[in-house]
């Protein structure tokens, strides 16, 4: 009986507690939503020692041992990162230089290193069973001075010259060229069930020749993704490859920007606020670009805090914080986790050691779990409401969610009001980051941030005294002390 009565009296309270006021839920994730970790296969993780085919862990331009098998015993270290998906390097058979993948001297085959196709449609799978996408880096634009077309006399005009490195450039005005590629397209799709192509170089191939790869690759996934790499700061010409049929591209422009505003302190970010708004005013509504702090192809993010004496860890904090509330997709080179140095290639694409820096990795899940929870975050409307030296607000808003983000990167605790009026109603803010509650003061929201901090604020309606709960606690004190008065005088009864 005592514990039918308890129940009856605490469940009322367990369900009014349970449902969060103001919670904004996760939504479908769509490309957008995703967050993409970019890797490469022989420097994250040896897996499977059989495939070790002269590898050479001292020197920096051999094979080292990293393989398919390796990123499958790591999908859950990737995951609870935060990450959604993930971006391979060209894993097709490459020469015995070849260990970052642009060495290729057979388009239809896995690199032995890295393991078996087999093996890869297995990657593929059980990141496909964590909810987690794969997208390999396709390369159209130049092969192996060791691949057979180069001592083929019948693919003498396939071939264009070479590159500084020695690379053979390919004549992608050539239409049996292109046909080549649109049919290793389809076919990597149709046999492994791979997410999506990151292609660089497009501005080495005609638009034409896009747009039939495109439309081909399309033709086997209809929801494929394909991001496209234009070697130029050049926004309007970026631009121009809307019309092949790209779902979006990297954003070249903003990376130098967004590395000086966030490789030291006192820096101003204006640059990226005027980025964000060209980029909405030139490129489609549809059209998803990339954000990216660095990759293997320049010297890691980390390098320009170091240069400028100041503790990556710290740095990192703040700029994970923009990249993850800004309306671009973000792709993470690996190792940023624990914010891994390094100069130019093959310096910054050390072999991957897995030695936790526990506090910046807790902060990376904890800003992509807000960036999940948060639609507008991803999908919102970007409007700056304060820029000045290194003290940024910002507000993202979509179907009626509002967070305002505010970035701290000064050398002093800076307090920023806000106009309150701005939004619907009596509202508040709430603390995403650090937790705590805003009210308002005189029509004024007050943000106080210390140095070298951020925080992400929910605007939610304000809470005041919450006579729901109030009286749910009232109801259950009396059912409670009533049960008691109740079971004493039982027991006096049968004491009679």
């Amino acid at each position: 009986m005592l514990k039918k009565v308890l129940a009856f009296c605490i469940i009322p309270l367990l369900i009014f507690c349970a449902v969060p006021a103001n919670a904004a839920g996760k939504e479908q994730r769509d490309w957008q939503s995703q967050n993409v970790y970019y890797l490469i296969v022989d420097r994250f993780n040896n897996g499977d020692d059989s495939n070790d085919y002269n590898t050479n862990t001292k020197k920096d331009l051999s094979f080292q041992g990293g393989d398919f098998q390796g990123i499958i015993d790591r999908l859950d270290y990737i995951k609870d990162l935060g990450f959604t998906a993930i971006l391979l390097n060209p894993i097709f058979d490459n020469d015995s230089n070849g260990y970052a993948g642009d060495r290729i001297t057979n388009f239809f085959k896995t690199d032995e290193h890295y393991g078996s196709m087999k093996k890869f449609q297995q990657l593929v799978k059980e990141a496909h069973k964590k909810k987690m996408k794969v997208m390999l880096n396709f390369v159209t634009n130049q092969i192996s001075p060791d691949h057979p077309w180069v001592k083929d006399p019948t693919k003498s005009d396939w071939l264009k010259g070479k590159t500084k490195d020695g690379m053979i450039v390919l004549n992608q005005n050539n239409p049996d060229v292109n046909q080549y590629f649109i049919k290793a397209g389809k076919w990597w799709v149709q046999k492994t069930g791979i997410d999506g192509y990151y292609l660089s170089n497009v501005e080495d191939a005609p638009i034409s020749f896009w747009k039939d790869f495109n439309s081909a690759v399309r033709s086997v996934n209809k929801d494929f993704f394909l991001l496209g790499d234009v070697h130029t700061n050049n926004v309007k010409t970026i631009k121009t490859y809307e019309q092949a049929g790209f779902d979006g591209f990297y954003d070249n422009p903003q990376n130098q920007p967004l590395r000086n505003a966030f490789s030291n302190i006192n820096e101003s970010a204006t640059s990226l606020m005027d980025i964000v708004k060209k980029n909405k005013h030139t490129y489609n509504s549809d059209t998803i670009n990339a954000i990216y702090f660095d990759n293997p192809y320049m010297t890691r993010f980390t390098r320009d805090m170091v240069n400028a004496n100041k503790y990556p860890g710290t740095r990192w904090k703040l700029a994970l914080t923009y990249m993850y509330t800004q309306p671009e997709m973000p792709v993470m080179y690996y190792g940023s986790e624990i914010a891994i140095d390094g100069g130019n290639a093959p310096e910054n694409r050390k072999m991957m050691n897995f030695r936790a820096d526990k506090d910046l990795m807790d902060y990376m899940t904890q800003i992509s779990d807000l960036r999940a929870k948060n639609p507008a975050l991803v999908k919102g409307t970007f409007t700056p409401l304060y820029d000045k030296n290194g003290m940024t607000i910002y507000k993202r808003e979509y179907k009626g969610d509002i967070n305002i983000v505010a970035i701290n990167n000064t050398n002093s605790t800076q307090g920023i009001s806000i106009d309150a009026s701005q939004f619907k109603g009596d509202k508040e803010l709430h603390g995403l980051l650090e937790g705590g509650i805003i009210r308002t003061d005189n029509g004024k929201f007050k943000l106080v941030l210390e140095r070298e901090t951020s925080e992400i604020y929910r605007v939610v309606d304000k809470t005041g005294i919450n006579f729901g709960f109030i009286s749910v606690l009232v109801i259950v004190w009396v059912l409670f002390f009533a049960f008691i008065i109740a079971a004493k005088k039982r027991g006096k009864r049968n004491a009679n």
